[in-house]
C-alpha cells in the first residue's frame, strides 16, 4: 500500500480526498483538527501550516503521494485590500507549502506525485480576486519548477478548481440567491461539489496519471475556456 500525506485533510476537498484514499492506501492527515476523521482509518498529526514545522518522524520512511490543502478566499476591491492580507494569502497559500515540501522532500519515493491547489483566478483576471491569484499563482509557477527539476523521481501537478462548496466558501454560498448567482456563472450551470476536486487530485496521486507532470488541471464548470453569454 501507498503512504499518502494530505496537509489539512479534515475537511472540504482533502477530507473528500481522504475518504477515497482510505480503502487502499495508509493515509497521514496534517491538520490543526480532527473531529471528521474519528471514523476514518487515517494517522492524524496535530499541524498548524501557519505556524508548525511538520512532524516528519510521525511519518513512514517513504511518502508515496503528498498533497497540499489550506487556502484562503480573500474577495475584496484592491483598493480596500491591506498589505497584511496579502502578505497572510501567500504564507498560508505558498510560504507555508514550501516549508513542507522542503521538510518532506527527503521521503518522498521514487514515482511519487505532489498535487497542490490553485484557482480558475490565475489563468482567468477576475475582479476581486488580487491577492488570492497573486499567491495562487506563485503555487503554480513553483509547481512547474519542481516538476522539471524532480523528473523523473517525482511528479508535481496542479489542480486549478472555481468556487467550490467547502466550509472556506460559506460566505459566498451563504443563501439560495447568492448559490443560484454562482452557478449560473458556470457553463455546466452549478457551483463545485468537493468530490469533483477531489476525483481529480485522488487520479493525479494515482498510477492512472503516472506519464502526468507540470500540468495546471481546470476543474471549474467551464469557467476558464468557455463563454456562452
Amino acid at each position: 500500500m501507498k503512504n499518502i500525506l494530505l496537509i489539512g485533510g479534515s475537511q472540504g476537498i482533502g477530507l473528500s480526498m481522504a475518504k477515497q484514499l482510505i480503502d487502499n492506501n495508509n493515509v497521514f492527515i496534517a491538520s490543526r483538527t480532527n473531529e471528521d476523521l474519528e471514523n476514518l482509518n487515517v494517522t492524524h498529526i496535530p499541524f498548524d501550516a501557519t505556524s508548525d514545522d511538520i512532524d516528519t518522524t510521525a511519518l513512514p520512511e517513504e511518502v508515496h503521494g503528498f498533497a497540499y490543502c489550506p487556502g484562503s478566499i480573500n474577495l475584496k476591491p484592491f483598493k480596500i485590500m491591506s498589505l497584511e492580507t496579502f502578505q497572510a494569502d501567500m504564507q498560508l497559500n505558498f510560504f507555508s507549502l514550501v516549508k513542507v515540501v522542503k521538510a518532506i522532500l527527503p521521503k518522498m519515493a521514487e514515482g511519487a506525485s505532489m498535487v497542490f491547489f490553485s484557482t480558475v483566478a490565475v489563468g482567468t483576471g477576475m475582479p476581486f480576486h488580487t491577492s488570492v491569484a497573486a499567491a495562487k499563482g506563485a503555487i503554480e509557477g513553483f509547481a512547474k519548477s519542481m516538476a522539471a527539476e524532480y523528473a523523473p523521481k517525482i511528479r508535481v501537478n496542479v489542480v486549478a478548481p472555481s468556487l467550490v462548496d467547502t466550509p472556506l466558501a460559506t460566505r459566498l454560498l451563504s443563501n439560495e440567491r447568492k448559490r443560484e448567482m454562482m452557478s449560473q456563472r458556470h457553463p455546466l450551470k452549478r457551483f463545485g461539489e468537493s468530490e469533483d476536486i477531489a476525483n481529480i487530485a485522488v487520479f493525479l496521486l494515482s498510477d492512472k496519471s503516472t506519464w502526468m507532470t507540470g500540468q495546471i488541471v481546470g476543474v471549474d464548470g467551464g469557467m476558464s475556456t468557455l463563454n456562452i453569454s
